[in-house]
């Protein structure tokens, strides 16, 4: 019978101290980006679902920066600062005061796994839970070489063989140790205490815990995760791979619950996008952070969405890019090659092409005619545009705010609006037309007298 682990207390020690030389990077490897989120928080928010409210963070280059992007609500930390490099037993003695508290499970991850879930981290834990004093997460791979091998015989896990060590039987073996384990936390400091150095590098190796733990009659075990999720970032091409493969994962989640891709490698998403069932995306399209999209809503190719709520049934591009604060109503569309930041689009109205709308309030089911821009900015402030529900702005308008349109109200195209504009007024900002009869002849002499002119000159 297996033991019920959500009653066991545990810390969860995250490894995060490296130098992150490979990466030649001016800040710390944990702090590069999976999903527009630093790979760290990821980690955290995995430990989060698995129920551990309570981490030591093993850390040295950009401490603080580090701490503030694992912070989560759900969990509390504590920060260790480790000094020397003497491998990873010594790593994970940087936090002994906060192991030293006494919790039932030590669980120890690393801060470059962003793809772990906590799916074998739940399953680590309830290994120490049915009596294992130390319980390894391995995974299963076409090609070994290179990794330490997990030997395992009637379920007991006998050692971690590096593949230098390893016999040719040894390394036949596809069954590799992923670095993260759970230590009964009763016991964690006297078995990493005992593990010595006695290697070419001189370093305290935690892989050694397993043979300590069998030398004192204790019991090791392994569980098995999927190798995706146990991989490991050191260079910029291997952070590639790892965003690849969390969009792969995250599309295919969305397309389940019912999310329509039609090129589904070309979507890119981020780590908190939230979209409805029945949303269909065509392809190349781009999701920033903070993006919710309601069912029924339509996404073109080529657009860029950051910060932005599209209600049910909105239709977005193609080539529409929106900026944070873009809230688009149902039914609402905003078209190809328009820009919208900070403003409400309401429903049923529409902003079809080649406009920018900021820091404005639409009515519902108006409509904004091609090239139309609200004036926000004058260069030290930004102002605010409203037009009301029902109007009609006509194409290529400057709308000079602070501005209002009303309910109803027309603006002829070509307009440049600088005052308000009453409820179902029809509002001409432009100069009247005049025609110069022959004026056109007397224009095309002067200017090819000017290249005339100018071509003579360059002889």
């Amino acid at each position: 019978m297996t033991a019920d682990r959500t009653k066991r207390t545990c810390l969860a020690v995250i490894l995060a101290a490296g130098e992150s030389t490979r990466m030649k990077s001016s800040q710390s490897k944990v702090l590069h980006p999976v999903a527009n989120r630093p790979m760290i928080a990821h980690v955290v928010d995995a430990l989060a679902k698995a129920g551990i409210s309570d981490i030591a963070l093993v850390l040295g280059r950009d401490a603080e920066k580090v701490e503030a992007a694992a912070g989560n609500v759900a969990v509390q930390s504590s920060v260790h600062i480790q000094t020397e490099r003497l491998g990873t037993a010594h790593a994970v003695l940087a936090a002994r005061d906060t192991i030293a508290k006494g919790y039932d499970d030590v669980l120890v991850v690393f801060g470059d796994t962003p793809l772990i879930t906590e799916t074998p981290l739940i399953a680590a834990r309830s290994g120490l839970a049915d009596g294992a004093e130390v319980v390894v997460i391995g995974f299963h791979t076409a090609d070994p070489t290179g990794y330490g091998r997990l030997l395992v015989e009637n379920g007991e896990l006998l050692a971690i063989r590096e593949h230098k060590d390893a016999s040719e039987a040894e390394r036949a073996i596809t069954y590799c140790n992923g670095g993260l384990m759970a230590i009964d936390g009763r016991k964690a400091l006297d078995l990493i205490d005992r593990i010595g150095n006695n290697n070419a590098k001189g370093e305290y190796y935690l892989t050694d815990i397993v043979e300590v733990v069998r030398a004192a009659g204790g019991r090791a075990i392994a569980v098995e995760a999927p190798e995706e999720e146990l991989t490991g970032c050191n260079t910029r091409a291997e952070l590639a791979v790892i965003e690849r493969l969390w969009q792969q994962r995250r599309r295919h989640e969305l397309m389940i619950d019912g999310v329509s891709m039609i090129a589904p490698e070309t979507v890119f998403l981020s780590f908190d996008t939230t979209i409805a069932r029945d949303v269909t995306i065509e392809p190349n399209v781009v999701f920033g952070p903070d993006v919710t999209i309601e069912s029924g809503a339509l996404i073109h190719s080529f657009s860029h969405i950051e910060g932005a709520y599209v209600a049910a049934d909105a239709e977005v591009g193609p080539y529409a890019r929106l900026r944070p604060g873009a809230n688009l109503g149902a039914g609402s569309k905003v078209g190809n090659f328009t820009e919208v930041k900070k403003a409400e689009i309401g429903a049923g109205a529409k902003v079809n092409h080649l406009s920018y709308i900021g820091d404005a309030f639409i009515g519902a089911h108006t409509n904004v005619g091609a090239g139309t821009i609200t004036c926000n900015y004058d260069g030290i402030n930004k102002h605010v545009t409203r037009i009301g529900a029902d109007a009609f702005i006509g194409s290529n308008t400057a709308l000079v705010a602070p501005v209002t349109v009303g309910n109803g109200a027309y603006v002829a195209s070509g307009s440049v609006i600088t005052a308000d504009v009453p409820d179902n007024a029809v509002a001409f900002g432009r100069a009247r037309q005049e025609n110069k009869e022959g004026r056109a002849v007397l224009v095309r002499e002067r200017n090819q007298a000017i290249k005339d002119a100018k071509k003579k000159a360059a002889k």
